[in-house]
């Protein structure tokens, strides 16, 4: 740790623009992010101020770039960590508890000793802290209290991940200052997971902690969900004449679970015609092959999904392929096609609870109107309601953001950039 006025010296003096600008960028948003990392110190010290000394660290956001709900049935993903964060100056402390305020909400504290799921606390960030600390302590790893004062851009319910970020800096947190990070970053990611899932009551499979863990562009494959293979994909974007915009559409969340439930349901109900837990076991072949006996078991909503899994799980393969063949046109096709699989197969465009809702399908029509055969669009993450991702040329950003601004607010589109670095502590 260093001290807090050593820390504030730097950034005033501009000591730390070097880290800073390899996160962030430079220019005016690397003011900003001295301004930010001044607040958290500020901030830090009102709210906890037997704190002489402290941490940085800093989570990214993710994208997905291609397998859209492919992980959890052993698919493949393309995925990337995104310039937008969750940042922490935090300190240990000795009273066995997780003191944690974000700026925006209130204070949280959590009694290390007491890790049993609360069920008046799913669904909120208290949720996530307690899984996490309760993982740590249920695989054996040593666990003391620490403080934290916490500033998030990563807008919530944007497709970016917000909750993975922020799960995944909790443990790296952890990690840091209790095992000299010596745990790595798939272990971090599968502890984030367990607390998503069974502390805040969310299913979701290992992307996106994993890619914040991580970072830089990632290609996961969970054929293995205990060991999956990760690959790092080395490609410049920023030199491939487009921005990555996402967009979000609208909508509320917090009534979908049941949509998200459904879809890993339905996939794995036709590979349990097969004998198997997840489509990755069996081949398309046979499924078509036998297309009137899984009509007839499952329904056709589910055979249309496991037929978007197969072609999309596949397009993960062609889409590493082309980026590292430098074939970035060809990969954009790839992009474009995985998004009209996902609306016209994997059906997680809108709810069929609610059908006069529909922002992500507009936006992808405008999107088709707009970008007008260049660049490529698609739904981001798991759907029915929040993001689209669009690659958009160079020349046509302004443009784009305009006419989507224009549909969906202003504030709506984020044009981010790919962030090499996943969880880390910020060396100041």
């Amino acid at each position: 740790m260093t001290g807090l006025k050593v820390l504030k010296s730097k950034i005033l003096n501009g000591n730390a623009d070097n880290v800073l600008s390899e996160l962030y960028g430079n220019g005016k948003i690397l003011q900003e992010q001295n301004n930010r990392y001044i607040n958290l110190i500020d901030n830090f010290q009102k709210a906890f101020p037997d704190h002489s000394e402290a941490s940085f660290f800093s989570t990214p956001g993710r994208t997905e770039i291609g397998g859209n709900h492919t992980d959890h049935n052993a698919g493949r993903v393309l995925a990337a960590a995104v310039s937008l964060d969750i940042v922490a100056i935090a300190a240990p402390n000795e009273y066995k508890l997780v003191r944690i305020i974000s700026e925006g909400y209130e204070p949280v504290e959590i009694n290390i000793e007491d890790i049993a799921p609360h069920i008046e606390e799913k669904f909120t960030s208290k949720s996530l802290i307690r899984g996490v600390c309760a993982r740590f302590k249920m695989l054996g790893y040593n666990l003391l209290g620490f403080d934290a004062y916490i500033s998030g851009q990563v807008p919530k319910g944007s497709g970016l991940s917000s909750s993975a970020a922020f799960e995944v800096l909790i443990a790296f947190i952890i990690n840091h200052f209790y095992h000299n990070e010596k745990i790595d970053a798939i272990e971090l990611a599968k502890i984030a997971q367990y607390s998503e899932n069974e502390y805040f009551g969310k299913p979701c499979g290992l992307m996106d902690q994993t890619t914040c863990a991580v970072g830089g562009i990632v290609t996961i494959d969970f054929k293995d969900f205990e060991k999956p293979l990760v690959r790092k994909v080395h490609v410049d974007f920023a030199k491939a004449g487009h921005r990555l915009v996402i967009v979000d559409t609208g909508g509320n969340h917090a009534n979908l679970n049941d949509d998200y439930i459904a879809l890993e349901h339905e996939m794995k109900l036709v590979a349990k015609i097969f004998g198997k837990s997840v489509l990755r076991e069996i081949d398309e072949k046979k499924v078509m092959e036998a297309l009137v006996l899984i009509r007839e078991k499952t329904g056709d909503r589910a055979v249309m999904r496991a037929l978007h899994f197969f072609s999309d799980d596949q397009r993960v393969v062609n889409q590493v392929d082309e980026l590292e063949r430098g074939n970035f046109d060809r990969f954009l096709r790839i992009v474009t096609e995985s998004g009209q699989s996902s609306w016209m197969y994997c059906q997680n465009c809108f709810s069929n609870k609610y059908p006069d809702v529909q922002g992500i399908s507009i936006g992808l029509a405008l999107s088709q109107y707009v970008l007008n055969g260049k660049g490529a669009y698609r739904v981001h993450g798991g759907g029915f309601a929040g993001t689209i991702q669009a690659f958009v040329p160079l020349d046509l950003v302004s443009h784009y953001v305009e006419k989507l601004s224009e549909v969906f607010g202003m504030g709506s589109c984020h044009t981010i950039s790919i962030r090499t670095e996943g969880s880390i502590m910020v060396k100041i």
